[in-house]
């Protein structure tokens, strides 16, 4: 049963490639894009989601 129709995810508190690879998978597992991602403490601190340039930082 679907509760909300989820068109996006928004993950905040990404401020190390430590914790960025789940990304990957959680997009993967849900068939969900990533929009937008957090790396700091503040609503400033969103930004769109480029899967090329976190792939280049996460290697």
């Amino acid at each position: 049963m679907n509760v909300a129709n989820v068109n996006g995810l928004i993950l905040t508190k990404l401020d190390g490639t430590a914790k960025g690879g789940v990304v990957i998978s959680i997009a993967n597992e849900l068939n969900i894009p990533v929009s937008m991602i957090g790396v700091g403490e503040g609503i400033e601190d969103l930004q769109e989601f480029d899967p090329k340039e976190f792939a280049n930082a996460l290697l």
